[in-house]
Formats: C-alpha cells, structure tokens, sequence
C-alpha cells in the first residue's frame, strides 16, 4: 500500500488531466480492417513461450506500431512476437501480387479510398512485416519504403496510413541502428497522428511510446522520459488505472527513472505495474516474471537483499509450478535466490538449491558446459563459507570443507579449460553470423575461468592458515603457482579474437593479480623484480579500466550468476492491442 501511495504521489507530479472517458478496457472499433490483430472489441495482450528465439540475434527488443487508417494496431515484438493475423490467401498465398484485390474492403465510415495505391499500400506493409520477421532486414526496408510512398499517393500526404508508414520504417531504421534516419519519421508520425485525431489521442500515445524505447535506446534518458510520461498521461485517460497496456508504459518510464537515478520513484511506479498485471490475473505470466526480476535487480544494487529475497522467492515458487525443474528457466531462477541467501547468510538452503540445480543442469546440459563450470563454483564458494564458520569451532571439519572446495574448483577451471580450447580449435571453421557467438562463449569461459582460479588460491591460502593454526608451517607454494596460472591464463586466451577482453576479464585478471601481489608480500618475498612487476601490471590494468568507466554510462548489472538471458532494461514486452476511436 505504501508504494502504491508513493506511485501515485510521483504520477500527479505530471500533471494528468481529468479523466473523461471510461476505465473499462474495452475500446469500440467500428472501422477495423481486415488484417487488424483481432476482430474483437476488447484490447488484449497474448505471451508466448520465453524460451522462443528468432531466427537471428537481434540484442534489441522491439515494439512495432501499425497504425493502419482509423484504427490503431499495436504489434509488439520482443523475443516472442506476437503477430497480426495472417493475410488472407488470395493477397499473400501464392506470392506477392498485388493485382489481387479480393482481401480488401471499403471501411463503412468511407475513410479508406479503395484504388490501386491503396492495395499496395496494404500488400507492401504486409510483405515487410513478413520479411522482416524472417530476418531480411534489406527486403523490410524496401517494402516498408514503397508502401510510404502508395500511402502518400493513395490516401495523401497527412492520412493516418502515412503515419503507420512512417513508424514501420522508423522501427526497422531502429533494429539496424541508423539512428538519424529513424528518428524524423518517429516525430513525421507522432505529427500526422496529432494532426488527425488530437494531442492526447490513444494511437499519439502508441507512437511516443515508440519513440521513448527509440531514445531509451540510445541512452537519451531525458527524451526517453518525456515520451513516456506523456504516453502514461494518455493512456491513463484513454484506457484507465487498471489496464495492462496502461502498466506496461508506466513500467518503462520506471526503467528510465531508475537510470536517471530516481529510484524511489522507480520502484514505485514498477510496482504498480506489476500490481496491475497481478489485478488482471497475469501474475504468472512471462511479462510479470521479468518486471518481478528487474525489481529484485533493484533491490540488489541498493543492498536491499531481504526485499529482493522476497520477490525471487515469489518468482520461484511461480516457476516450480508451471515449468517444474525439468527447464534451465527454473533452474536459472533458483541459482539467483541460491546467491542471494548465500549473500544473507543462509548457507544451507543456498547449498541445497545450487547442488540441485547442478543435478538439473548436468540432465539438461552435455557434462562440459560452461553453465556446469559456473554452478560448480558457486558450490565451492558456499563451500568456502562454510568453512569459515566451522574455523571456531571445529578445526578438521573446516579443513575438509577446503577441500572439498578445492576438488570441485578443479572440476570447473578444467570445464572452462576445454571450452576455451574447443573454441579456439573452431575459430575460423565457424559461419561469419557464429562469430558472435563464439566470442560470448569464451568470455563466458574466460570468466568461469579467471575466477575458479582466484577462487582456488584463495582455498589454498584458507588451507595453509588452517594448518598453521595446528601448528603446522608450510611455504604459500601451492597458493602462488595457482594464481601464477591464473596471469597466464588470461596472457594466454585474452589476447585471442574470438574472446571478448572485457571490462569482466579485466577485474577478474586484476583480482588475480592483487591476491598474489599481498601473498607474496605477506609471505616476505625478497623477489623484488616480481613484486615490482605485479605492482606495475596493476597499475596499468587499472588506467586502462578507469579510462573505459569514463566513457560509459550508468547501467543495470545483473546480479552475481552465469547462463541467465537478463532482462534489458531497454527490453519491450509482448502485446497486441487493437483500439478504434469512436
């Protein structure tokens, strides 16, 4: 209650204006054309299956406006697109004709001129739209830009189809990133719309929403902002408190108030779209999952671990009942709660749920995937821990627990090793769109690889101190030679094409070479040229990371966990919503 008090405060501040029409999310379409989303009157959101992928990476999220004559018809497309209704036969069937006018009709308000301009326009639309879900960007951009051009001759230079024209090639200008061409079709749009139907018109509000994900984006946070806060003004007066495409603009102006760093505000407004979907009996579906995610990603950064707790723990117990453990999502989910209870403290439950989803991973994953490597680390972490708490009270038993670290810390730098050495083996037999792939896998690998190997120094230094405390007084040998293996590991691999030297490997490097650095200081080592070399690596290291920092902008980090698919802030949920002005 207390947030959805604080979300109301903050969404006064922007002056909405008087409601004056219904709250109810049924819209009246009268004018609806044939291939609209729906021939239904009531606006609605469809999700798919998460685990669905397009047929090429795209690192975007996409959401793609049609907006065909007087009726508005929003296609939202993420990694599962929800897609307008199939053409009919005769128009798309048997190839790309535009001669055949049997899929059309006049609208009964006499708003669309039937001619042959007209036809094309529609057929034009409906080939990019097709194309372009094939990945055939080039082939998208020339049908979008010849049904521009039949809208402008069909229906006149400042029709409502022309709009739609001009966003679809602004969409598609967006997915390939030429931002400068996208960006005056955006505003032609958002301009044409104003023009027809009114400033504060609910097909204005799909188009600034468009346009906030476009400057989003780009990390243009302030546009971003404005666009979005006046599509949740629209959409509060349009389609009311309650409805679900209402809480989806009003959860991205909370990603973009989180990354300008009003964070209170932020979390409120996020959940009380995550209320909303909740309200509408969409608290288990994939939209509210991943908003519940980014909301524990909050929490974490600020350190609010309990809070974030509470939410994984409702992800969680959402997951266990629809998908059941036999799915990496759920495997997946568990790993981030099992890292936030070992960051609380709760080491048991936080070992009892890794070590379960090792089990599921080594039934869903051939036995050297990198996600192996990863879990088996976050164990020997765990394992650490426990340890550390059995130091004051029972000697043997913490000496066993190092150990057992240990062997599993060399399962995992061995898994990362044979990743690393497969990659490099087929670099160069790999397809040029593979590349990219391979460079994520061993970074991954590279990671994995980097810190099981400080991890294990730091499980040999732990051992030693143990010992000693017994009495015993052995050299940091072992400690030593396995964070020397560690500098030359990355020597060895990071200078490789096919790994990407992150600013990830470069703190995992560094962290290398500080641990040795103090271990052989604290061990009063007389070898003064390698201290001296170390002290200069590091050095060095550090510039050139705080030279990188210096160029970035402040971002979302996911927390601590390989072989998660994070949200992006930036992401854009499934939708289709069908609207029509009275």
């Amino acid at each position: 209650m207390h947030m959805r008090q604080l979300a109301a405060k903050f969404l006064r501040r922007i002056h909405f204006p008087p409601r004056r029409f219904s709250s109810s999310c049924e819209i009246t379409i009268s004018n609806a054309l044939p291939n609209s989303l729906s021939g239904k009157t009531k606006c609605s959101y469809n999700y798919g299956s998460e685990r669905s992928r397009w047929r090429m990476n795209f690192r975007d999220r996409y959401l793609w406006t049609i907006l065909a004559g007087q009726a508005a018809i929003i296609l939202g497309i993420n990694a599962n697109p929800v897609l307008a209704d199939k053409p009919r036969e005769s128009s798309s069937q048997n190839g790309f004709n535009t001669d055949d006018m049997s899929g059309f009709r006049k609208i009964e308000d006499g708003s669309v001129i039937s001619n042959e301009h007209t036809a094309k326009w529609r057929l034009f639309s409906d080939k990019g739209r097709e194309v372009f879900l094939q990945g055939k960007l080039d082939q998208a951009e020339k049908f979008f830009f010849s049904a521009l051009q039949e809208a402008k001759v069909g229906f006149g230079e400042k029709d409502p189809h022309v709009a739609s024209s001009c966003n679809n090639l602004a969409e598609l200008f967006r997915v390939q990133k030429q931002f400068d061409k996208a960006e005056p079709l955006y505003w032609e749009a958002i301009k044409i719309l104003e023009e027809s139907f009114g400033p504060e018109d609910i097909r204005v509000g799909a188009a600034l929403h468009n346009l906030g994900q476009f400057y989003l984006m780009q990390r243009k946070l302030d546009e971003a902002d404005k666009c979005y806060e006046r599509a949740v003004k629209i959409k509060r007066r349009v389609l009311g408190l309650n409805h679900t495409d209402y809480a989806d603009t009003l959860y991205h102006l909370g990603t973009v108030l989180y990354l300008l760093g009003k964070e209170k505000d932020a979390e409120a407004i996020i959940q009380e779209s995550i209320k909303i979907l909740e309200e509408n009996g969409m608290g288990d579906s994939i939209t509210c999952i991943r908003r519940l995610q980014f909301l524990s990603q909050m929490y974490l950064k600020s350190n609010r671990l309990s809070e974030a707790e509470d939410v994984q723990r409702k992800v969680m117990q959402i997951m266990e009942l629809s998908k059941g453990w036999n799915s990496m999502d759920t495997v997946i989910v568990a790993e981030r709660l099992a890292l936030t209870l070992q960051s609380i403290g709760k080491i048991k439950e936080a070992k009892e749920l890794l070590e379960r989803c090792l089990e599921a991973r080594k039934s869903l994953l051939p036995k050297d995937h990198i996600q192996i490597a990863a879990n088996l680390l976050h164990i020997a972490r765990v394992a650490m821990l426990n340890s550390n708490r059995l130091r004051k009270i029972n000697i043997s038993e913490a000496i066993a627990e190092v150990d057992k670290a240990k062997d599993i810390l060399h399962s995992s730098t061995r898994i990362a090793r044979q990743v690393l050495n497969k990659l490099r083996v087929q670099k160069g037999k790999k397809q040029k769109n593979e590349a990219s792939e391979m460079k994520r896998e061993g970074h991954a690998a590279l990671v994995i690889l980097l810190q099981s190997l400080d991890a294990l120094g730091l499980a040999e230094t732990a051992k030693q101190e143990l010992l000693e405390s017994q009495g015993e007084h052995l050299p940091h040998v072992e400690a030593e030679n396995v964070l020397l293996q560690c500098i030359s590991s990355y020597k060895e691999f990071a200078a490789e094409k096919l790994i990407s030297d992150s600013p990830k490997v470069k703190t995992e490097y560094l962290s290398c070479l500080r641990h040795l650095l103090s271990l052989m200081i604290d061990a009063g080592s007389n070898d003064k040229v390698t201290l001296k070399d170390l002290d200069d690596e590091i050095k060095h290291v550090e510039a050139i990371m705080e030279k990188g920092s210096e160029e970035t902008t402040r971002v979302v980090e996911p927390p601590l966990g390989w072989g998660y698919k994070y949200v992006e802030i930036c992401s854009c949920e499934v939708g289709a919503l069908n609207v029509k002005k009275d």
